[in-house]
């Protein structure tokens, strides 16, 4: 199995549990930094929005790893379900998982999969279309 195959939203996911960990659920909305912006209003920058940025840097990279069509490829939507899964779990059973942030980190996994099989049978009907013309 290569590298490939796996789902890299589960990096969101064990960042996460590693930040409740360490600093609390209260920990997430700690302030990073802040930029005073031009209208005269300031821009706090917390630890769930750093944690949100990744996600959907993951989730674009895990949507250009989905028009890709190998048996790695297979395995990666196989363990992207997983995923979903269990932070579903996660979600409905953890007292620290009841957090906006965990929820939008949910919801980009199941986007995840959704994508995943949807552009994975768009791309195998292109490749079965152009073989068809020979």
């Amino acid at each position: 199995m290569s590298l490939r195959a796996i789902p890299l939203l589960v990096i969101a996911f064990i960042l996460y549990n590693l930040l409740v960990m360490s600093m609390g659920v209260e920990g997430l909305s700690k302030e990073i930094f802040n930029v005073r912006l031009l209208s005269g209003g300031v821009w706090i920058f917390t630890w769930s929005d750093l944690l949100l940025m990744i996600t959907l840097i993951l989730l674009f990279i895990e949507i250009v790893k989905s028009t890709f069509t190998s048996t790695s490829t297979l395995i990666d939507h196989a363990l992207s379900m997983v995923v979903f899964i269990a932070l579903g779990a996660e979600f409905l059973m953890v007292p620290q998982a009841a957090t906006s942030t965990f929820f939008l980190i949910l919801v980009a996994s199941l986007i995840d999969v959704i994508a995943g099989y949807t552009i994975g049978i768009r791309v195998a009907r292109r490749d079965l279309s152009i073989g068809a013309d020979q």
